[in-house]
């Protein structure tokens, strides 16, 4: 995999003080070269001026803007792969979203689990839209369509660890900056998930169910979404009561979706689409640039009935 270069120079000490004026010329004129091919290598090698000089060595893509968050194509291309469930074992398979790009190194990962009775093809439309903003997803079948949440759970994590150790696409991916989603009992997964698996860096369970309604275990920055409408699995029986039971010093959110249902996060939602994005983004690429989408708290709106969280995050 085409990466840039380990010895290209991203900081230039001073240089020291020159002897006398000609060797002053020479060692500016050096430095000033110095400087110059620091920015051709930044602006021909895309990523490392962002992520390098930005001091962030995660951080991938242009500035984030209102537009682009909500937008349904980001700013990189995707291919997919498909993946076989007689070729993997502990979960059913699945298609692995990736950017196209390999010149900005490695990007994080999220596995995505469809809910009860429900395949992949209920998660897929997360698949482009969260590749395309920068991450390898991989939307899931299960082993089967009955799974309960906590089989969920350890399918999401067998699915990070396929993709990390044995995928086509390993390579592609950093195993350190992990997440987790999915519909319904596959939103109870990621509850599961990121219960059992403490390193994971974000988890977001879309109209959640679990019968489980207690979470203090969970060390992961958790964005949690609810519908105002849901019937499945209301919001005061279940995302606000998983919400609440996260421990206060967790970096958490509470986000209930206005005019919306328990399968809303079924299709394509525009809401769903850029807090999403905007989570991941901060918590998995630690990318402060999209903290302005989450705090201070966004306002109720014809999309939002209310948001909850604790602001500024601390991860």
């Amino acid at each position: 995999m085409q990466q840039p270069s380990a010895h290209l120079p991203t900081r230039l000490s001073a240089p020291p003080p020159a002897a006398g004026r000609a060797r002053g010329r020479t060692v500016r004129g050096l430095w000033g070269a110095a400087v110059a091919s620091a920015g051709l290598i930044a602006a021909l090698v895309p990523g490392v001026s962002e992520a390098r000089a930005g001091g962030n060595p995660y951080q991938r893509g242009p500035a984030p803007t209102a537009a682009s968050v909500e937008a349904a194509t980001g700013p990189y291309a995707v291919s997919r792969t498909t993946v076989a469930s007689a070729s993997v074992k502990g979960f059913g398979g699945g298609t692995v979203y990736y950017p196209t790009r390999t010149a900005d190194g490695t990007f994080g990962a999220v596995a995505v689990s469809p809910g009860f009775t429900g395949t992949q093809s209920s998660v897929s439309w997360l698949g482009p839209r969260l590749a395309s903003q920068g991450f390898v997803v991989f939307t899931i079948d299960t082993i089967t369509t009955l799974d309960a949440p906590d089989s969920r759970g350890r399918q999401l994590l067998a699915a990070l660890d396929y993709l990390t150790r044995s995928s086509p696409v390993s390579g592609r991916i950093d195993p350190n900056r992990l997440g987790v989603m999915g519909h319904s009992m596959g939103g109870g997964g990621a509850l599961e998930a990121a219960k059992t698996r403490t390193s994971l860096k974000a988890a977001i369970p879309l109209t959640g169910w679990n019968a489980d309604k207690t979470w203090p275990e969970v060390r992961t920055p958790t964005l949690l979404v609810g519908a105002d409408g849901d019937i499945v699995a209301p919001v005061s029986s279940y995302s606000e009561p998983f919400y609440e039971s996260l421990p206060a010093t967790l970096d958490k959110a509470y986000l209930e979706l206005n005019n919306a249902t328990h399968s809303t996060p079924t299709t394509a939602n525009t809401t769903i689409a850029k807090y999403s994005v905007s989570w991941l983004k901060r918590f998995i690429d630690k990318d402060t640039r999209y903290e302005k989408f989450l705090c201070p708290l966004p306002r109720p709106s014809t999309t939002v009935e209310e948001y909850r969280g604790n602001c500024p995050h601390t991860s």
